[in-house]
């Protein structure tokens, strides 16, 4: 963006035969600064938010309480903070927990699949018959393509089934707790296969039952709110407009998540033809 900002000041301000020189120092030169500032800047705060947020689930570790770590994570999943909670915050303290206990709880908070997966299944059977169609796909790539994005939409389209999937994660968290199981590496992408790849040694069954159970959870939860079928046909007529919305909701977050943000097809495009450059870059 700064890149097309510099582009159109210099337009048609360059001396014939200097445009190539320009254009390559300008994304050394911007690129550089961009580089000390966020070293300077940006890395401090970011560090600064990462440890208050591992004291806080600290404090919840030491209290017996990380289950209430879902009433954070799980509806900051749904707005797409799901990789700044997993990769920001939760692996790197799950990294300093394998150092010295050669596995870590943290790890499992945000990436486990069995809520999505529950979330899912209550659709299925409960939900919309408009939409049931939809969640066989869904499920098997939520759940072992490990891709969590793919139940948002079903989310904000009921924002209050939210309400399972952090009775979900919390159950699940809860049990991993009390069995005392762990993965030695960040399960990526949040897939069951991922899962058993890091799962500590020894520790298979209490994962395996923490997931089913997070799974269980978020799925009567989820067919409670549904009334068990009894309302889907009441709201197959608002499913489509409302699937849209979600879906757009959803790509707006996505959006607003990435670190470097296209202009619109309607804005005028930068002047940047001088550029011998890949197009990646």
């Amino acid at each position: 963006y700064i890149l097309k900002l510099f582009d159109n000041l210099v337009a048609g301000k360059v001396k014939a035969g200097f445009e190539m020189l320009i254009d390559n120092f300008s994304i050394g030169i911007i690129g550089g600064a961009f580089a000390i500032f966020g070293y300077k800047v940006i890395e401090p705060i970011v560090s600064w938010i990462t440890d208050r947020l591992g004291d806080g689930v600290q404090n919840l570790v030491s209290h017996s309480l990380l289950p209430v770590a879902s009433l954070i994570i799980v509806p900051a999943k749904v707005l797409f903070l799901n990789n700044a909670i997993n990769h920001g915050v939760l692996t790197p303290l799950g990294a300093a927990d394998v150092q010295q206990a050669g596995k870590s709880i943290l790890f499992m908070l945000e990436a486990n699949p069995g809520p999505g997966a529950g979330l899912l299944l209550a659709y299925l059977f409960f939900g919309p018959k408009s939409l049931r169609p939809t969640v066989p796909a869904a499920l098997i790539i939520q759940f072992f393509g490990g891709i969590h994005e793919v139940y948002f939409p079903y989310v904000l389209m009921k924002p209050r089934m939210v309400l399972a999937t952090i009775a979900g994660g919390a159950s699940g968290i809860a049990i991993f707790q009390a069995f005392g199981v762990g993965l030695t590496g960040p399960a990526a992408p949040g897939s069951f296969f991922a899962f058993m790849g890091v799962t500590a040694k020894g520790d298979y069954p209490g994962v395996i039952l923490g997931i089913a159970v997070s799974a269980a959870v978020s799925f009567f939860v989820a067919g409670a709110l549904f009334g068990f079928g009894r309302k889907s046909d009441d709201e197959d007529a608002l499913t489509d407009v409302e699937m849209t919305k979600a879906e757009e909701a959803v790509a707006a977050n996505k959006a607003k998540g990435k670190l470097d943000p296209q202009p619109s097809s309607s804005e005028p495009a930068a002047p940047v033809a001088n550029r011998n450059l890949p197009s990646e870059a």
